[in-house]
């Protein structure tokens, strides 16, 4: 399993955009993004986005980290 990246929010936003999600509420620096089928996920957009909360915004999407980072590329 690859170690995740250090990523801004934005970059984060884009890639789940890429597998169905889309913007909804923001509220400040937090962008809510709803998906169809799944729950939705808030991402903060920051400069930068630790790993450890990274993790916590895939568990929500239900997304792997190798997934994820497929997806990235």
């Amino acid at each position: 399993m690859p170690q995740l990246p250090i990523l801004s929010g934005e970059k984060i936003i884009k890639v789940l955009e890429r597998i169905g999600y889309h913007q909804g509420k923001q509220r400040g620096s937090h962008i809510r993004l709803a998906h169809s089928e799944c729950r939705s996920v808030t991402v903060p957009n920051y400069e930068s986005v630790s790993r450890g909360l990274l993790r916590k915004i895939l568990r929500d999407a239900e997304l792997s980290s190798d997934e994820f980072i497929k997806i990235l590329k």
